[in-house]
């Protein structure tokens, strides 16, 4: 067994069911989870400032700008939506999905794009290209997409649950349906899909932030999954490892 299917193993084993549980279970890497998809966004943002604002709603001694500050409460609201969501069931629909963006992105939206019409919780209005191949959907076909991508992800078996969530992930990216924070919607969705399937959640790195990249540009340039797939069980193995650790120190030790 690698340790990816050790991760997956031990996540089921907790059988986790509502969002108490899975509060309990995420401890700390909610957090680690948030530090690393914002950053991979914004440089500014720090472990040690969104550890504050989860555990406390606030930091001290903060001499960054504004909206890196609002990023990092955003995450913690948009967090909070994951357990409710999760404890309720709540399907993986277009108004679940705006709602995430909307927890995402509220007051972050910049002068230009706030005058251009756009809106945290509504599609793009405007085109929006972004990466080496400039991908994006026009702004009147991003919703068709993005309905058509869920009618595909509909009745999930969860033994593959992981294919579903890459495909997900590189398909929404693809598709970039909002203004604005389209990485940090597809990575949590992404997330709560595993979570909805028995599957642990994943930190993406910002430290494999190019490998992260790359997996998305193999769907972009030659519609391959199978690299955002592998990525995603490395990601998983790193997120866990501790854990993973933890129980082969245990292992070893009732064998004796």
């Amino acid at each position: 067994m690698n340790n990816y299917e050790k991760a997956v193993a031990l996540w089921k084993r907790r059988n986790i069911t509502n969002d108490a549980e899975l509060a309990e279970a995420l401890n700390g890497h909610s957090i680690a989870f948030a530090y690393h998809s914002g950053k991979i966004e914004n440089d500014r943002i720090t472990y040690n400032d969104t550890r504050e604002i989860f555990d406390h709603d606030g930091v001290t001694s903060y001499t960054g700008d504004l909206r890196t500050l609002f990023e990092i409460r955003n995450a913690k609201a948009a967090n909070e939506l994951l357990l409710t969501a999760f404890n309720e069931k709540r399907a993986v629909d277009e108004a679940l999905i705006k709602e995430f963006q909307y927890k995402l992105t509220q007051n972050t939206y910049d002068t230009r794009r706030w005058q251009l019409g756009e809106r945290p919780g509504e599609y793009k209005r405007h085109d929006y290209v972004t990466g080496r191949n400039e991908i994006g959907a026009s702004p009147e076909d991003a919703p068709e997409e993005l309905a058509e991508l869920l009618d595909e992800l509909n009745n999930i078996p969860d033994e593959k649950v992981l294919t579903a969530a890459a495909y997900f992930h590189v398909k929404f990216e693809n598709i970039h349906p909002f203004a604005d924070g389209n990485g940090r919607t597809g990575r949590l969705v992404m997330n709560y899909i595993l979570l909805l399937h028995y599957h642990p959640p994943v930190i993406i790195h910002e430290e494999d932030r190019k490998d992260y990249y790359s997996a998305l540009e193999a769907w972009d340039e030659r519609q391959e999954l199978d690299p955002m797939i592998a990525f995603l069980k490395e990601q998983t193995a790193k997120t866990w490892q501790k854990q993973i650790e933890a129980a082969d120190r245990k292992s070893r030790n009732e064998a004796r």
